[in-house]
């Protein structure tokens, strides 16, 4: 029999198949990199977007208009006050807001420290401040922490689904 070179059985040599791997893996990587910071640019965009609308929210707080500031829960939206029983529903949260209201003396306004969106569910978290005449007729002043859930309707608007705060310890 003779010898033909087509005969012997060709195997790659470890280098080869090893760059090869190595230069798949590395574009593999590349790709991914690009998809992941595209997509964290958009969500950041989102973010950046609902945390400007709780600033949005707050500004209808000062302007002590129950109705307005109801108006960016959900129908279904859910607010969790301190101290006090759960409010379940827009007109309920409503409620919660027109009983802080009713004190001439009571202020309050917050600020976003941050958000985080992915999909139709975001969040944000921030702190608050808040203040009202006390018994005494001494001004008390409060803060505290918040964190809301909020959900992008099917019009493409952002509305509060939870809404829960606590007023830091003395």
């Amino acid at each position: 029999m003779m010898f033909s070179p087509l005969m012997v059985e060709r195997r790659p040599t470890v280098g080869s198949a090893l760059a090869k791997a190595s230069a798949v893996v590395v574009l593999f990587s590349a790709i991914m990199l690009g998809v992941a910071a595209s997509a964290s640019d958009d969500m950041s965009a989102e973010a950046k977007g609902l945390a400007k609308l709780d600033d949005d929210w707050s500004a209808a707080a000062a302007t002590r208009d129950a109705k307005k500031v109801a108006s960016f829960y959900a129908e279904d939206g859910i607010a969790y006050p301190p101290n006090q029983p759960t409010a379940i529903g827009r007109a309920e949260a409503e409620k919660v807001w027109a009983a802080y209201f009713s004190d001439p003396t009571y202020g309050i306004s917050w600020k976003t420290t941050h958000a985080e969106v992915t999909g139709t569910l975001g969040y944000t978290t921030g702190i608050y401040e808040d203040s009202f005449k006390g018994p005494d007729g001494k001004t008390v002043n409060g803060n505290g922490r918040y964190l809301c859930v909020w959900r992008k309707e099917s019009d493409g608007t952002w509305k509060v689904v939870h809404d829960m705060w606590n007023t830091d310890s003395k």
